[in-house]
């Protein structure tokens, strides 16, 4: 087969960007609760703002943080979107009854080496399992993917929804895709291609922090799943 007789290649590039940290969480479990972050740090946004395309589609979930880390972005010199999709299928995993708990004396509780709050197929009282967040994602992820085919999409989300993500690029390994970190204001980029009767993804740049040269910027990093040491139940 020539080259001009082979399928065209459709490339969508996905920028997964978590939320700025959460600072007035009381050291409680939030999940979906709809709290404020900190986008302070603007040198982390200035870095962030110049390793992301331009001309890109702008999605986000519902819950204000991911908001406030998008207009942070676009105050840090991206040039402002025309508009950004408001996704609640995006959102963090509901956790339910556990939400307003204290983080480390419920992790603490948990079994040793956990990567996530529960096992994937266990629901939360009251809200949901890792699965039911999974399903939900992957399905915004082929809806969107299928109507911006071929273009970039940014999309600022949650550790557990780009964790999920990261889990659709893996081929639906979803147990696996929990044992990857993704740190506050992290960029993560999985693209998808697509050709006729074929799709498929690679993962080429994971949980990446352009700000990372300066140790100033240390506070980045907040938990996205079960991090209990000891210093923290002390």
């Amino acid at each position: 087969m020539s080259n001009k007789d082979k399928p065209e290649v459709v490339t969508t590039r996905w920028w997964w960007v978590r939320h700025a940290p959460v600072r007035n969480d009381g050291g409680n479990i939030y999940g979906q609760t709809d709290i404020a972050c900190d986008t302070s740090d603007r040198e982390v946004f200035e870095a962030v703002a110049k390793i992301l395309p331009r001309n890109a589609v702008w999605v986000a979930s519902n819950l204000m943080r991911t908001h406030q880390t998008a207009e942070a972005i676009w105050a840090a010199g991206y040039p402002q979107p025309a508009s950004m999709a408001k996704e609640a299928a995006l959102a963090e995993q509901n956790l339910g009854q556990w939400q307003g708990m204290n983080r480390a004396a419920f992790l603490a509780s948990r079994p040793a080496g956990s990567n996530w709050f529960a096992e994937i197929s266990e629901p939360t009282p009251g809200g949901e399992s890792f699965m039911d967040l999974y399903n939900r994602t992957k399905g915004a992820i082929e809806r969107i993917t299928a109507e911006q085919a071929g273009r970039d999409v940014i999309a600022v989300g949650h550790g557990g929804s780009i964790k999920a993500a990261i889990g659709v690029a893996l081929g639906d390994l979803v147990d696996k895709c929990l044992a990857f970190d993704i740190d506050n204001c992290s960029v993560t980029r999985l693209d998808h291609y697509a050709t006729p009767g074929r799709a498929n993804w690679r993962l080429p740049m994971l949980n990446q922090q352009p700000w990372i040269a300066d140790a100033a910027h240390a506070a980045m990093h907040q938990p996205a799943g079960p991090e209990v040491t000891t210093s923290k139940l002390a």
